[in-house]
């Protein structure tokens, strides 16, 4: 398959996996990759916004979005395993091989939301979280990734959160998890370069149960939807996943070529985000600073107003020692 920017994007010849795509954005995903020629594994377990089963029904919702995309002309299977697990995922992966022959697309989206305050988080609120955000990330990303490098392409998107980026109470869990994602996305999209693998991460905020802050069945802090902005009314309209599929679709697709990158996609808002380091303060070489130099240097530690972006760890250091060389010609 070959595109540019200019021409439509599309899907033809490709598999992609889709996790948690029963229902909200994963779903969207999976119906909008099938629409445009793709072949789909929609994963799903059918599971509540706390990761309880939901009610016992005679078609579960992976099938129900594969008997959709079925009725539409296009092709997809349905798989109920779970990606929490290594085994799952392993199944996960083996499904779409065994269905279609290859795995172009890995689109991990599953989660739920178990929240509490910080200090009375309990380990199964803790590990739940981990497992199905983080751990999924492995669990489905390390198979997918080794038969994208057999045959010498990939897309691989994670689901991270403004959440994790920014902080949001009451989801220490949920935080922690998806920011370990993003270091997630950084090393494979550095691993994945040379086979033609790119991955990137995606913080999204759609019509999926995870978007709606104001959700009467989530736990949120005392009085959190009160201090909410007033004027929310304004965007409510766009919290839809229609405006957030497009992003993940472009981004999968075989005409992007960005990789290492994390992008907003929230009520019509289309973002980059980024961890960068300012320019900072070099102390001098002969003797380390104290406590009260640093105090005195905050503001120059602070100054966002000259950053970069390094694009590995081993890419600080470059900075670092270009910072050094300079000012040791003053």
């Amino acid at each position: 398959m070959s595109t540019s920017a200019e021409e439509k994007v599309r899907f033809d010849g490709r598999v992609a996996i889709v996790t948690g795509a029963g229902s909200g954005l994963g779903r969207d995903y999976a119906l909008n990759l099938a629409a445009r020629g793709a072949k789909v594994v929609v994963n799903d377990l059918g599971l509540d916004t706390r990761g309880a089963p939901l009610a016992a029904s005679a078609e579960s919702s992976a099938q129900v979005v594969v008997r959709e995309i079925a009725a539409n002309g296009g092709q997809a299977i349905a798989c109920h395993e779970s990606c929490a697990t290594r085994e799952g995922g392993a199944a996960i992966v083996r499904s779409a091989i065994e269905a279609f022959g290859r795995v172009d697309i890995l689109i991990h989206n599953a989660g739920f939301l178990r929240n509490a305050a910080f200090e009375a988080l309990t380990d199964d609120q803790i590990g739940a979280i981990l497992d199905v955000h983080l751990m999924a990330g492995f669990y489905v990303g390390q198979p997918a990734f080794a038969a994208m490098k057999q045959q010498g392409y990939g897309r691989i998107l994670l689901t991270s959160s403004a959440s994790g980026a920014f902080g949001t109470p009451w989801q220490a869990n949920y935080a922690a998890a998806k920011m370990g994602l993003v270091g997630l996305v950084n090393v494979i999209a550095l691993e994945g370069a040379k086979h033609g693998i790119t991955a990137n991460g995606l913080l999204p905020a759609g019509s999926g149960r995870l978007g709606r802050p104001t959700d009467v069945d989530i736990d949120w802090p005392p009085g959190f939807r009160e201090q909410m902005n007033p004027e929310m009314a304004v965007i409510r309209p766009a919290m839809r996943s229609d405006f957030v599929t497009p992003m993940a679709l472009w981004l999968v697709s075989e005409a992007c070529k960005t990789t290492h990158s994390l992008y907003s996609a929230t009520a019509g808002r289309f973002a980059r985000v980024f961890v960068g380091a300012t320019q900072g303060w070099m102390s001098d070489d002969d003797k380390a600073p104290s406590p009260e130099e640093i105090g005195r240097r905050m503001a120059e530690i602070e100054d966002t107003s000259r950053f970069e972006i390094p694009g590995s760890m081993m890419r600080e250091f470059d900075s670092i020692v270009s910072a050094r060389k300079a000012k040791l010609r003053r």
